[in-house]
């Protein structure tokens, strides 16, 4: 009774006809086959593009020549390209030239201008002063004939002075030009209109007793 009891809770493995026993192969390597029978198909790649790139046409179109020893065709190593530098600005546009003219007077010759300019006048006033005086007491005429329509008022006072004004003018000119020979002579137009005004004034004086 206890040895059947014992068959009955360990029994003997049957044995069956099974393919697998058949074949004598173990049922662990037929499914070792199986799954590298499966790993083992091709995998089916995407399909080839029809179209032809341009660096395939220019390798294929490329000579022989063209190759170099490491099988890269020659057309299609492209220059390195140049940089882009910006435009020149040119050259700068020279300056404006000065609207005044260059001076070259010093403090002394500026001095000197207003001295001459007072004495200008003071002579043609005087020279105005002494024909004023010929002309009332009757002792001569006005021999100047720009003049001589102002002779017979004050306002001859007025037209004596347009003169020294204007020698006033043409010596400082003189003296700020760009010419050396007129800067040595600024002085002349007004010592010689000066001196015309003085000598007149004193032939007045003197025609009076």
């Amino acid at each position: 009774m206890l040895l059947a009891a014992f068959l009955l809770l360990c029994p003997v493995p049957q044995m069956t006809d099974t393919p697998n026993a058949v074949s004598g192969a173990p049922v662990a390597a037929i499914s070792n086959q199986t799954t590298d029978s499966f790993l083992s198909e091709d995998v089916p790649l995407a399909p080839a593009p029809k179209i032809r790139t341009d660096v395939e046409e220019a390798s294929n179109s490329t000579p022989p020549s063209l190759v170099n020893s490491t099988g890269v065709s020659a057309a299609l190593v492209l220059p390195a390209a140049e940089p882009i530098l910006p435009r020149s600005a040119g050259a700068p546009a020279p300056p404006p030239r000065a609207p005044f003219l260059r001076t070259y007077e010093t403090r002394q010759q500026r001095k000197l201008w207003y001295t001459l300019t007072f004495a200008g006048h003071g002579a043609a006033a005087f020279d105005a002063w002494s024909t004023r005086r010929a002309i009332s007491g009757n002792y001569g005429t006005e021999s100047n004939p720009l003049l001589r329509p102002f002779a017979h008022n004050g306002s001859l006072y007025v037209a004596t002075q347009v003169s020294p004004a204007f020698m006033d003018f043409l010596g400082r000119r003189m003296m700020v030009s760009q010419h050396r020979w007129m800067r040595k002579m600024w002085w002349l137009p007004q010592t010689a209109g000066t001196g015309m005004s003085l000598a007149a004034g004193v032939h007045n004086v003197g025609v009076v007793p």
